[in-house]
């Protein structure tokens, strides 16, 4: 059985090993998953956030710092009970004849003894420069890998029952700059020598202007989970 580096997939590779179905246009689902208000504390986090960025050079910010002042804030917002977001979080995935192994660059995640465990979003932060890899390719490895893992663990957790759904819904992000934007997730067949991952993006949402959006989109994606682990 081959491991393939997250890091390296490759859209050639990844047909390869799933069949991929990417859905035409954009879903609507999105614009449903804005229906909560905000509360006062968080509009007021997310303004001085926004004060700061438009003072920023954010096209020449590196990376890290890139991350550091507009991604990871937004993230911290959608935290829930025991589900917080987490940067660098490592990915390791055995499907039936491969493996998929690297680390994502953030997530929400439930936490147990520090450490994150299987993830509800995956986030992906885009590389630049010539050599950089597409950013849409490596994100659905990483959503591959996350899904498998909550797939696994829903098995584990319940040791005396044959899993009767081979499915699992995953969700991801990936940005450019202060723009995001979502992809849902659906993994069909995860037992099968070839499963089935199907997906579907959001529209473009940009930070500088719609961080409210974001933040609510992160928080709908947090509540759908504990409901469904509920």
């Amino acid at each position: 059985m081959e491991t393939y580096s997250l890091s390296q997939l490759s859209e050639e590779t990844l047909r390869a090993l799933v069949t991929l179905r990417i859905q035409v246009g954009v879903s609507d689902k999105w614009e449903h998953m804005q229906q909560d208000a905000l509360t006062p504390a968080e509009c007021a986090q997310i303004d001085y956030l926004k004060s700061i960025l438009r003072e920023r050079d954010l096209v020449v910010m590196n990376e890290a710092t890139l991350w550091a002042r507009a991604i990871y804030p937004l993230l911290v917002l959608a935290e829930q009970t025991y589900v917080q977001a987490w940067a660098g979080v490592p990915l390791k995935a055995t499907y039936s004849t491969f493996q998929l192994e690297g680390e994502a660059d953030g997530a929400l995640a439930p936490a147990a003894a520090g450490k994150p465990q299987q993830p509800y979003l995956i986030v992906h932060e885009a590389k630049r420069g010539v050599h950089s890899s597409d950013p849409q390719i490596q994100l659905y490895g990483e959503m591959l890998a996350a899904a498998w893992l909550n797939w696994k663990g829903e098995t584990n957790s319940q040791p005396s029952k044959t899993p009767s759904i081979d499915s699992q819904e995953i969700f991801g992000c990936y940005t450019v700059s202060e723009s995001w934007t979502f992809v849902h997730g659906t993994v069909d067949g995860i037992e099968t020598e070839k499963p089935t991952f199907t997906v579907e993006f959001s529209r473009v949402y940009n930070e500088l202007f719609e961080a409210e959006c974001i933040v609510q989109i992160l928080k709908a994606i947090v509540a759908k989970q504990l409901e469904y682990h509920s």
